[in-house]
């Protein structure tokens, strides 16, 4: 039995995998179930993510909900008091400081259900999310299909010669590949 000045527990879930491996979805679906039982929520973008639109997270197959683009992590802190769960979209584009704000947010009692890439195209870890895997209270890694065999794919191949760590694409850029199909393309690009 809870007494009523029991404070609800916030927690951090991370969804994480390759370029169109479904994180978008994932994070969207678990969003509509918050909504659906009435809770607040608030979602945020990183502000540089304008493929399908500035104002909505929107998954490869076009799902969407309405969210705040923002250039800083720290501006998630000026939710409103009766948030209940927050969503982050492309969470890898955020710096390490994301990392405290959701930790901050968790300690609110806010569920924090953050969405990104776990590598970049180097397939080295990206960003804040190494460490918000850490501090998460659950972590859900979804998988691409490979295009080149059909096993499932944990690698964001980059198309383009670009060096710089982001650049923003769809399936023009990249493509998911398996780790044998990833390691092959590298190899024939050297």
């Amino acid at each position: 039995m809870f007494s009523e000045n029991h404070k609800k527990s916030g927690c951090i879930e991370v969804v994480c995998g390759s370029m169109f491996s479904g994180k978008t979805e994932e994070l969207i679906r678990r969003l509509r179930r918050a909504q659906f039982a009435n809770q607040k929520i608030a979602i945020f973008k990183p502000a540089i993510d304008n493929r399908y639109s500035d104002v909505e997270v929107v998954s490869h197959d076009f799902h969407k909900i309405s969210s705040k683009p923002i250039a800083k992590a720290a501006d998630m802190l000026e939710i409103e008091p009766d948030v209940e769960v927050v969503g982050v979209d492309e969470a890898q584009f955020f710096g390490p400081e994301l990392v405290d704000v959701c930790q901050t947010l968790a300690n609110r009692g806010v569920r924090v259900i953050v969405a990104g890439l776990d590598t970049d195209y180097l397939g080295k870890p990206f960003g804040p999310m190494p460490m918000l895997m850490a501090v998460a209270e659950d972590v859900q890694k979804v998988h691409a299909i490979c295009v080149k065999c059909g096993n499932l794919a944990n690698h964001s191949h980059r198309l383009s010669k670009s060096r710089k760590l982001v650049v923003l694409g769809e399936k023009d850029i990249y493509e998911p590949l398996c780790r044998e199909c990833y390691n092959k393309a590298l190899e024939e690009e050297s």
